[in-house]
């Protein structure tokens, strides 16, 4: 169980006459770390509105463009958290003045560390744009993989070059299950010669997780969340289908044929005529 602690806030204030007192003691609650659980190197967002998100991306009833469009607004939030490790350097800059003819001389940052984004076909393909908004000169690597019916990952494609030339490696993958695709990546990018691996995924099994962990303690993750189950045929539970086939609209989907059509127009099925008693 994850414990809660207290921090007892000091202040002082100065009067008028120039003595100074102590305020009263205040405690402040610190909210149990997200990390408790699995490491520092984990972090599941708690984002009202990524929870949302969550909701629409899991219902059945979502369609292939609205998954599509809600993987693509996920990634971006679960993006920003998972960059926020990035190292920056300064650079000189000019910034316009209000006359609109002066410059004003001041220093900014840049993105010091080279990034390679790495989705995993084919779900990862749906993370990829929202990555690149938030790293416009990332290297983007694609690597193939599939699941055996042993549950063990097959490689099928890889364009990684000879060299490795990039600080940090963001693998890209909606699901992570029993994470041994995951883990095996993660293996062929150290191979490679990555020196930081962060894993963004919008939802893990709580299973994959701890042993994607225990294989890699170095690898960073950052989550939408964590799913308590997985089923014995490597099925996250409820988590959010087959993402390939949602993404790309190769599922089953069944359409409605009138739904353009003003509901007083469509056909009557047999069923509500005869609840009419006709």
């Amino acid at each position: 169980m994850t414990e809660t602690s207290t921090v007892t806030m000091t202040a002082t204030a100065t009067t008028p006459n120039g003595s100074r007192h102590s305020l009263p003691q205040t405690p402040s609650k610190v909210e149990p770390t997200f990390t408790a659980p699995y490491g520092p190197n984990v972090h599941v967002s708690k984002h009202p509105i990524l929870a949302h998100k969550l909701s629409i991306i899991r219902s059945s009833s979502t369609s292939p463009s609205s998954f599509r469009s809600s993987l693509r607004e996920i990634t971006f939030h679960l993006g920003y958290e998972a960059t926020s490790t990035l190292t920056t350097k300064e650079i000189p800059l000019t910034v316009p003045s209000t006359n609109h003819t002066d410059h004003v001389e001041s220093t900014g940052q840049k993105l010091k560390d080279k990034v390679a984004l790495i989705p995993i076909l084919r779900s990862g393909l749906g993370m990829v744009d929202s990555m690149l908004d938030l790293i416009t000169n990332a290297q983007v690597h694609h690597i193939g993989m599939y699941r055996s019916k042993s549950l063990m990952p097959v490689q099928y494609y890889n364009r990684l070059p000879k060299k490795c030339d990039v600080d940090v490696a963001y693998i890209l993958d909606p699901l992570i299950a029993t994470s041994a695709t995951i883990i095996s990546v993660a293996g062929i990018l150290k191979k490679w010669g990555v020196a930081k691996i962060h894993v963004v995924s919008v939802i893990a099994s709580k299973q994959g997780l701890t042993e994607l962990l225990y294989i890699h303690p170095d690898v960073h993750v950052t989550l939408g969340h964590v799913d308590e189950e997985l089923t014995p045929d490597g099925n996250v539970m409820p988590g959010l289908g087959d993402a390939g086939d949602r993404l790309f609209g190769t599922a089953s989907v069944m359409e409605d044929e009138e739904e353009l059509v003003h509901p007083s127009k469509r056909k009557r099925t047999m069923s509500m005529d005869s609840g009419n008693g006709h």
